[in-house]
């Protein structure tokens, strides 16, 4: 238990922030539904990040939950402790396909993490949006816990960012970018970690979740960082969440 109290602190409490291009420390509003997600022992390297979206039940990224993987959520507690839950039991959408999801394309990116025991009271469950339809030129918040330097190796605190909506291919798929940039130079962006954070739209003063973060890119579209955030909404996929939210136990209110 020291060995992976000392492991998660070090992510916590390491200056390296979340996302890259400078975004951010999340505020309360935000910070209350989001979660980390860490591998055995707190292994940064199979971290993501998640959503409550109710009191046991972590909303993430299909490609964040491998067969048989042993995961923990980590959140901290009235004392800045870090403290692990451990993942019962998980669900991926049943369409999804990790090669696509791998080389960046459209697929059911969403998953379920149903926990071993209720997140604290520190934790709201954030309500899901219910929207598809996703206009360029639109604004959205996306948080996350991952690295801000393309290759560092350190997760930070949570931070967030404003980005764009740049392109819709598709009612499964949106891509976000930083406003200033528009991912044709280095500028905000999902990074490491970042993964299945979510993407929130706020519908007159209160934050829905409308999206889950699923990739990155550099400038252009290169490997990397900083560039494009590729993201997977929630509308299509919103009733097999509720459904598989009440067959794990956890029916959403």
């Amino acid at each position: 238990m020291l060995c992976r109290a000392a492991a998660v602190t070090l992510l916590l409490c390491t200056p390296a922030s979340a996302l890259v291009g400078g975004a951010i420390p999340a505020d309360n509003a935000i910070s209350r539904h989001v979660v980390l997600i860490v591998g055995p022992r707190g292994n940064s390297r199979m971290a993501c990040t998640g959503t409550a979206i109710a009191r046991d039940l972590v909303l993430t990224a299909a490609h964040c939950v491998q067969p048989g993987a042993n995961v923990s959520v980590v959140e901290q507690d009235d004392g800045r402790r870090p403290k692990f839950i451990r993942v019962a039991g998980a669900e991926r959408h049943p369409t999804f396909d990790f090669d696509t999801a791998v080389s960046r394309g459209e697929t059911a990116d969403v998953a379920l993490l149903k926990l071993a025991e209720p997140l604290s009271t520190q934790r709201t469950p954030a309500p899901l949006g219910e929207r598809s339809i996703v206009l360029i030129g639109e604004r959205f918040t996306v948080a996350g816990y991952g690295v801000t330097i393309d290759g560092e190796g350190r997760l930070g605190p949570l931070r967030t960012a404003t980005l764009m909506a740049v392109r819709s291919p598709s009612v499964r798929h949106f891509q976000l970018a930083d406003p200033a940039t528009r991912g044709e130079t280095a500028g905000l962006g999902a990074c490491s970690g970042d993964s299945g954070g979510p993407v929130f739209e706020d519908t007159g003063g209160r934050l829905v979740v409308m999206g889950v973060v699923s990739w990155a890119t550099s400038p252009r579209g290169g490997a990397g960082c900083g560039g494009l955030t590729g993201a997977t909404p929630l509308g299509p996929f919103r009733e097999w969440i509720v459904e598989t939210a009440k067959k794990l136990g956890s029916p959403l209110q």
